[in-house]
């Protein structure tokens, strides 16, 4: 699995253009949270790329970027979790999940 690090606001403006031609996922990730690593182990570890339907992922590191984080919960206009996965398609947030909610098959089934 590829992760395209989050780390600038001005990244979700680029999010939601990417969002019009493939879905784009976020994962908001607290490093310090043992349900938030599993949660995200187990993510990568179902994830298939052929099957992924060109979903593109970001990765956002929740102690190093809190402000970001209420950006993409305002932005995306979703109550923020942790863990937490958006997808995001034609500049909205079609999809969110948080904790051992989050599952690849669940992702393909919204796309």
């Amino acid at each position: 699995m590829n992760w395209t690090p989050l780390n600038q606001e001005q990244q979700l403006q680029t999010i939601k253009e990417e969002s019009q031609e493939r879905p784009v996922l976020i994962f908001k990730h607290s490093t310090t949270c043992p349900i938030s690593g599993t949660s995200m182990s187990r993510l990568e570890r179902n994830w298939n790329e052929d099957e992924a339907k060109n979903i593109k992922a970001y990765y956002l590191d929740l102690l190093q970027n809190r402000s970001l984080s209420a950006a993409v919960a305002e932005t995306f206009s979703v109550e923020h979790e942790s863990p937490q996965v958006l997808l995001i398609k034609d500049g909205k947030s079609i999809y969110t999940e948080s904790h051992f909610g989050i599952s690849f098959s669940d992702l393909l089934t919204a796309v």
